[in-house]
């Protein structure tokens, strides 16, 4: 196929309503600004963080709220769980024309350290799902945007525990004897945490221009409780869910930097 220049900039823009027929809302539904979250009640929670919040649309695991954050409108969307289904909402919420996007998500500690109450501010993926690698070569970097990392670690100033690091993004939740686990493999490489949709995200935002970032909540650390098959795993005890607010509010603030007033 022959490299066309201006492919990426004709989706991009924001001239002409788009139906984004999976997401179940229009382009002109959306902010230039928004969070993304796995999880639609944790989308819940995001809105209730914003003035004058309201439900924008609702399908499937996708659901869109707006409100505004300190007077700038900003939006949140769930994506699921797992790089597939996110794909598709961050191909939609890219081809709509939005111009940042934060994901506020959890994770799970590799390095002994990142425990519980933690937080990543996170630098670059491990493309470890199946989804990327159909999409651009598997040397293609997943990173986010040098601003986005920077704005998180500003407005991350104050808490405590705020790690910066390369997070693994991986398909596998439970691991089989069959095949096992390759954590260890990645905590040797020095990488913080695992999750399941960062590198998807870095990856399309970075093909359309658009500029992306996450922050993650640590919900446990299989390695340090020497706990590989997860048996323990709970992410609804308090200390996760008082540190996905932290989060949520993190990147609440740092989507906002540097927004200009149209009035």
């Amino acid at each position: 196929m022959k490299w066309n220049p201006d492919y990426l900039t004709k989706k991009m823009s924001k001239d002409s309503r788009k139906t984004l027929i999976n997401l179940g809302i229009e382009s002109s539904d959306l902010p230039d600004r928004l969070i993304v979250v796995g999880d639609p009640a944790r989308a819940k929670v995001a809105a209730l963080m914003l003035d004058d919040h309201f439900e924008v649309g609702r399908n499937r695991e996708y659901v869109t709220f707006r409100g505004n954050h300190n007077s700038v409108p900003v939006a949140v969307v769930s994506h699921g769980v797992g790089a597939a289904g996110a794909a598709i909402c961050f191909e939609e919420l890219c081809q709509a024309g939005v111009q940042r996007i934060i994901r506020a998500g959890t994770a799970g500690g590799l390095q002994r350290q990142i425990l519980d109450g933690n937080l990543v501010n996170v630098i670059g993926a491990v493309r470890d799902e199946g989804v990327s690698p159909r999409i651009v070569p598997t040397s293609y970097p997943a990173i986010p945007a040098i601003e986005i990392v920077r704005d998180i670690e500003s407005a991350s100033e104050g808490q405590d525990s705020v790690h910066k690091g390369i997070v693994l993004s991986t398909d596998l939740f439970y691991p089989h004897k069959i095949l096992g686990s390759n954590m260890k493999l990645w905590q040797e490489s020095g990488v913080v945490a695992v999750e399941m949709e960062c590198s998807i995200l870095f990856v399309i935002a970075s093909l359309y221009g658009i500029k992306s970032g996450a922050i993650l909540a640590i919900d446990g650390n299989p390695l340090a409780k020497n706990d590989e098959e997860m048996s323990d795993y709970n992410p609804y005890r308090s200390v996760v869910k008082e540190t996905v607010d932290i989060a949520l509010k993190i990147a609440l603030d740092a989507l906002i930097v540097g927004h200009v007033s149209s009035k």
